[in-house]
């Protein structure tokens, strides 16, 4: 039935990219998007939001790695650690692989995309009932202002800044992620593409600018985002990305990675010059 099946996915009105469906596996609207699990026949199974790709089991490593281990290997001490956002599961299942975390805190506001990847992509919700995990479904923008709790790392693993994500990207929500972070404390947030969202960049970028001491933009390779690069915004109370970072501490965790490692943890804050030109003034390039 389902032999000719694809799902594509249309960035704006010029560029689309195509996937084969083997089969669908889940579907379903929730009161704040519409979620889908398929099983694709060259990436393994995929979760969309809303039609776009947020996780695909061939290439979510990438994403994951990169979005955790930077800010969690520069930090020197992160014990407690906040996701926002991330139904799917792998950052906390990152985060969790670190044995100085003592707690995960994880806010999703859609708890149908946390069942649905609970139930057909274990690849990445393994670690959602890990005995250090606290899952909270609720509205992570209400969060920050509620809690009384402090961070010492605060991951925004958040979609593009439409619908329920579109206030994770003002300056009143990182007020109050600046008001929940320890004195020392690093937040990264997803950070769209050079390519096709400079200007959203630059947007957020000023928003964290307002904020923080010290921003950073960093990049990895992916394979379904459109335009393949793809970034993460790094700011922080104190520390610098590259100069605080020590990478003994990489080799001594004993951890493997498929993406991240030491050498690119640096490299992936060496923008191309486009992206350079673009954010002029708003991030720190030493």
């Amino acid at each position: 039935m389902h032999s000719n099946l694809w799902v594509e996915e249309t960035f704006e009105d010029f560029l689309g990219l195509k996937f084969k469906v083997e089969k669908v596996l889940f579907s379903g609207k929730s009161e704040f998007q519409t979620v889908d699990v398929v099983e694709t026949k060259g990436h393994g199974k995929m979760l969309l939001n809303d039609g776009l790709i947020m996780v695909t089991e061939r290439d979510e490593f990438a994403y994951h790695d990169m979005i955790t281990h930077v800010p969690l290997f520069v930090h020197p001490e992160p014990k407690n650690v906040l996701v926002i956002g991330g139904g799917d599961g792998g950052t906390a299942r990152e985060v969790l692989r670190h044995v100085n975390v003592e707690k995960c805190t994880m806010v999703e506001i859609d708890a149908m995309v946390v069942n649905a990847c609970r139930e057909h992509i274990p690849q990445t919700s393994s670690a959602l009932d890990h005995e250090k995990m606290n899952l909270v479904i609720g509205d992570g923008v209400k969060f920050v202002k509620q809690t009384k709790e402090k961070f010492d790392v605060i991951i925004v693993d958040s979609t593009d800044p439409i619908g329920p994500a579109a206030p994770l990207f003002g300056e009143e929500f990182y007020q109050d992620v600046f008001n929940c972070l320890t004195d020392d404390g690093i937040v990264v947030s997803q950070g769209e593409s050079s390519w096709y969202a400079l200007e959203i960049q630059q947007s957020l970028l000023k928003v964290l600018n307002a904020v923080f001491p010290k921003c950073y933009l960093y990049s990895f390779s992916n394979l379904t985002y459109p335009g393949g690069l793809w970034s993460f915004t790094f700011a922080s109370k104190k520390y610098h990305p590259i100069n605080d970072f020590d990478r003994q501490r990489v080799s001594n965790s004993k951890l493997e990675f498929d993406y991240y490692n030491a050498a690119l943890h640096s490299a992936s804050f060496a923008l191309p010059s486009f992206a350079q030109k673009g954010l002029k003034g708003l991030i720190e390039n030493d």
